[in-house]
């Protein structure tokens, strides 16, 4: 590194500040705008995502998971009865009406699973109580984020969801819904009477696969088994619910287009900044070209310079992004930076500074050393 670039950087502390603000700004702008569509995108699946299922035993032509429409729970024996599954389990995922205690009502999406045979579609992240909690009558697991929403103050607080008594046993941290409706965990017998659903029907089955069997293998086989429903892979079911919710919504293509401009923003910000920050230095390059330096030494000055910015700008940036991202939690939209998210946006920053340095070399070229000797 040519110790030439740092000592421009730091002579003039004022100048130097300006131009990382203008970095920090705009990889904010973009960490927040790409972060609420990763976390809108997120958020539209986490059910189907998290539900350590291999397979979704769905009713036909069935788009997205909201959407589930009951069948027969007698399915089940004849999914059970295919070779290759390890287990299937019945599963609801319903929207119903809460009743808070000042007599308002609220919509919930109702999650109905198994809890006596947990390990398909249970709540994660429990931060009070436990699955096994829910075997008791009338049980409920939400999410803390939703306590003020609902009316509810402390495990043990009895509720009405449609009419019915329910009871709160534990809480969990982070399961956000992308709707205005809170996921609600209860036992599956629960879930049936909240959602009015009658006691022979599902809207889904769960299914895993024993080891070492093709997931691909066994859905042919299971659709070939089971009339009338569609038989689709986990990321396939979860593909189609986020599509549905980012494509044939307003929220999902607003959402998309906020973080395109968000991106276009930032960089436009910051090739303007580095630009500005070049071209206050033209008579310093116009003195080392009288000097005899070479057009190379100076390049490699520019790009230096706009690299280090761009690392520097970077790092602050990432402090500020981290701090937005964790207040987001407790707030009504999630803001997401997953690892690979941050990687691509340090790439992005330091591409965007050492291009918008390169467009200011050509003007740097063509100083005429003579410039430097004119008042």
């Amino acid at each position: 590194m040519p110790p030439l670039a740092q000592r421009n950087l730091l002579h003039d502390k004022v100048r130097l500040t300006v131009t990382l603000t203008g970095i920090v700004f705009a990889v904010v702008l973009i960490v927040v705008e790409l972060g609420l569509f990763v976390g809108f995108t997120v958020t539209t699946s986490s059910i189907i995502d998290r539900s350590r299922a291999d397979l979704w035993v769905v009713s036909k032509n069935t788009p997205y998971i909201e959407q589930g429409r009951a069948y027969s729970e007698r399915k089940l024996y004849q999914v059970l009865a295919t070779p290759g599954v390890a287990s299937a389990e019945k599963y609801i995922a319903h929207w119903t009406q809460w009743r808070t205690p000042d007599g308002a009502e609220e919509s919930v999406q109702i999650i109905g699973f198994d809890t006596h045979a947990p390990s398909l579609g249970g709540p994660w992240n429990l931060v009070a109580g436990s699955v096994d909690d829910l075997r008791t009558p009338d049980a409920i697991i939400l999410d803390e984020l939703y306590m003020k929403k609902l009316g509810v103050t402390h495990i043990g607080q009895v509720c009405e969801i449609s009419g019915r008594r329910a009871r709160v046993v534990g809480f969990t941290r982070g399961i956000r819904s992308f709707t205005t409706s809170p996921y609600v965990f209860t036992d599956f017998k629960n879930a049936q009477g909240y959602t009015n659903l009658p006691e022979d029907q599902t809207n889904f089955i769960l299914v895993k696969t024993k080891p070492g069997v093709s997931v691909e293998q066994l859905r042919h086989e299971l659709e070939s088994r089971v009339r009338d429903v569609d038989v689709l892979p986990t990321a396939k079911f979860s593909s189609m619910t986020r599509i549905y919710w980012m494509f044939t919504t307003g929220a999902g293509v607003a959402v998309l287009i906020a973080a395109v401009l968000g991106l276009v923003v930032g960089v436009v910000v910051v090739a303007q900044t580095i630009y500005a920050t070049t071209m206050d230095h033209i008579r310093e390059y116009g003195t080392l070209k009288a000097m005899g330096a070479a057009n190379s030494y100076i390049y490699r000055v520019i790009i230096t310079q706009a690299g280090i910015s761009a690392v520097v700008g970077y790092l602050l940036a990432m402090v500020v992004s981290v701090f937005i991202v964790r207040a987001s939690a407790s707030g009504g939209a999630a803001i997401m930076l997953p690892w690979q998210m941050a990687v691509g946006i340090f790439f992005l920053t330091v591409l965007m500074c050492v291009v918008a340095a390169m467009v200011s070399i050509s003007k740097v070229t063509s100083i005429d050393p003579a410039m430097v000797f004119k008042g």
